[in-house]
């Protein structure tokens, strides 16, 4: 039936055509993310909304709801017209803070694509070398306790 849309089809949200753009434009980058080597040291997965503590310097942290809040940024303030909010869009564009907020929403798709690399299930997990996990601990300094009590009691 022409016209009715599926009960499954859902309208897209405002930023859709720039998130597509942006999709677009950055899959090079996620596609050298998922062909890096695996890190060696210490990657805290979270949300912001999940704050860490006892994160040691030297540690990784990476929030994955990142793109979701540069979207909100971006697209903050914009007009309800559609061409209107395309303009302002295209204009924050050629602004001098976008190459930052470019540079930005690399880093933090490239980090989705490394959670998603090395099978994060649920948040929080800290990771050890891109092989021990340990999910729900907020205290990373606890986290890397109960991994190294598991790393010697396989040995």
């Amino acid at each position: 039936m022409q016209g009715t849309p599926s009960p499954c089809v859902r309208a897209m949200p405002r930023s859709f055509p720039f998130r597509y753009l942006l999709a677009a434009t950055l899959s090079v980058n996620a596609i050298l993310a998922i062909l890096t080597p695996a890190y060696a040291g210490i990657e805290v997965f979270t949300v912001a909304t999940e704050p860490m503590t006892s994160v040691p310097d030297d540690a990784v942290v990476v929030e994955l709801d990142a793109p979701a809040r540069l979207d909100g940024a971006l697209s903050l303030d914009l007009p309800t017209d559609p061409d209107a909010a395309a303009q302002a869009v295209q204009a924050r564009m050629r602004s001098e803070d976008w190459q930052h907020l470019f540079k930005e929403y690399g880093r933090a798709y490239e980090a989705v694509a490394r959670a998603w690399q090395i099978g994060i299930e649920k948040l929080p997990a800290v990771v050890v070398d891109g092989t021990y996990v340990v999910y729900g601990v907020h205290d990373v300094a606890q986290a890397l306790k109960r991994i190294e009590q598991a790393r010697e009691a396989s040995q």
